[in-house]
């Protein structure tokens, strides 16, 4: 993401490359117009048919899971900053709320009636039209238009929190996840973690690669330096950052943040430094 507030974005593809298990910096979304698709978040796995809308959080790692024989695969994307968002609540009303896992009855799937899903994808399509334009007002009446429809959100996942939408999940792998969220800052291993869950690590392996997308290790690296960006943007020293998030020493905490974002720790601290809040 490049703006600093936010962005619209409309895609149609015949032919897509998988894409990793990964995470944003920003809540992200996105409304599937065409294709069959199974998005993972975390360790659930939704069914998504044409209409509905995901909701993902800076926080959760995902991944889209494209069916490479089904009709073109089409959808629209919103990605807002976090603190644009956060400064758009009131105190009254947190326009967050929809992204909030501690929320009961949280999920990550929204199937709206297809009257809904109609108004949310029209309201989609006019916030990108007037984020584009360069006219007098374009601005405000944009962020009226994502406020308008941040709110009708909101509403929507507190009327269907009663009854979210089935996911795909596995018991054990649940818990392996839960207890890596818990403890990535102590020392994880698969090892470990097959005598804690009493499960082969070779069973474990296949379990959580087919449910989660990726492998426990690369999971348990990927949570940590979700972490790690997280703490750095607040502005949490790298060493700190390094010793919280589980890395030990500093050389294989830098090693791994500039692989994965192509930027090292203070690099990515200084920047956030620079970057305006609202």
């Amino acid at each position: 993401m490049i703006a600093p507030d936010f962005e619209v974005y409309r895609y149609r593809s015949t032919y897509l490359n998988e894409v990793a298990l990964h995470h944003h910096d920003f809540y992200e979304i996105y409304l599937l117009l065409r294709g069959r698709v199974a998005y993972t978040v975390e360790n659930r796995i939704y069914q998504v048919r044409p209409g509905d809308i995901m909701l993902i959080s800076p926080l959760e790692l995902h991944q889209a899971r494209i069916s490479t024989d089904a009709e073109p695969y089409e959808r629209i994307v919103l990605w807002v900053a976090r603190s644009y968002l956060e400064g758009l609540s009131s105190a009254k009303t947190s326009l967050t709320r929809c992204f909030d896992a501690s929320q009961p009855g949280h999920g990550n799937l929204l199937r709206p009636t297809p009257q809904g899903s109609a108004d949310f994808r029209h309201q989609l399509e006019t916030l990108g039209t007037l984020h584009s334009q360069d006219e007098y007002g374009s601005d405000l009446l944009a962020t009226g238009c994502l406020v308008s429809l941040l709110v009708a959100l909101n509403k929507a996942v507190t009327e269907a929190s009663a009854q979210p939408p089935a996911c795909t999940c596995d018991r054990v792998v649940d818990a392996v996840v839960e207890y890596i969220n818990a403890h990535y800052s102590e020392s994880l291993t698969l090892d470990d973690l097959a005598d804690r869950f009493f499960i082969s690590k070779y069973h474990l392996l296949r379990k959580f690669d087919r449910q989660v997308g990726t492998t426990v290790h690369r999971y348990i690296l990927q949570k940590r330096l979700m972490i790690a960006k997280q703490l750095l943007g607040s502005g949490v020293a790298p060493s700190e950052v390094c010793q919280y998030c589980g890395f030990g020493d500093y050389a294989n905490f830098y090693r791994a943040f500039r692989a994965e974002y192509h930027i090292t720790p203070r690099q990515y601290a200084q920047s956030q430094k620079e970057t305006p809040s609202y």
